[in-house]
């Protein structure tokens, strides 16, 4: 089991939103059918961390979705290990078939794990998933990767991740996707934030993951045009 900062729990923790908070903040959120296509990372996999509920993040938003529609409709198509290549052509589809009006899309952290990434293939793949996203007319989100996410063996490992970082930020102002920018948040810093494999937030981190997303989307929604 993950050990997170021995003085705080989900009720504690300064980044993390009750549910009854998160649905007030998203009480006039307009969605019913909800979408999540990726990886591990869009999946919310990680290990259990004391004082939070064994949820992954993307659970949480549905579960939060569903005290302001309780028929709302959720689908994560996300696969361990997937890269972007292989989310276009394995779940974008389903995605698309769903109907959702609301998408999570994928942050490409497994296309880094090559000796030597290829980005213009990265950049046209994650483009044309966007693409196919933004034809459905929902709203889409996106989360960049945190700095707490590294791996040593690879000497260039975080300037991968901020061309990375860098990519999805684009793409995200491109189409219009509610963005949720990880890489300085201040839980990076946090002991136990990681699960034991290094590279998946525990479920402390799920947690302040969700309540981001939370914000990021309840600030869309303040933004609209009236």
């Amino acid at each position: 089991m993950t050990a997170t900062a021995p003085s705080l729990t989900e009720e504690t923790d300064p980044y993390c939103l009750s549910p009854a908070s998160a649905a007030e903040l998203l009480h006039d959120a307009p969605w019913h059918r909800f979408a999540v296509l990726g990886d591990s990372l869009s999946a919310g996999t990680g290990d259990p961390s004391p004082g939070y509920a064994n949820l992954g993040w993307p659970d949480r938003l549905a579960d939060i979705l569903r005290r302001i529609h309780p028929g709302l409709a959720y689908l994560n198509t996300a696969e361990v290990g997937a890269t972007t290549v292989r989310a276009l052509r394995t779940q974008t589809d389903r995605v698309i078939t769903y109907r959702p009006d609301l998408i999570h899309l994928p942050s490409g952290a497994n296309d880094l794990f090559r000796p030597d990434p290829d980005f213009p293939q990265i950049e046209r793949t994650l483009r044309c998933v966007y693409e196919l996203a933004t034809g459905t007319g929902a709203r889409l989100t996106v989360f960049t990767l945190g700095s707490a996410f590294q791996l040593p063996h690879f000497p260039d490992w975080q300037e991968r991740v901020r061309r990375l970082n860098d990519l999805t930020r684009r793409l995200a102002a491109e189409h219009g996707a509610v963005l949720v920018d990880m890489w300085d948040h201040p839980v990076n810093s946090r002991p136990g934030l990681l699960s034991a494999d290094g590279i998946h937030f525990a479920t402390a981190g799920q947690a302040v993951m969700a309540s981001e997303v939370v914000r990021a989307l309840a600030a869309s929604l303040t933004a609209r045009p009236v």
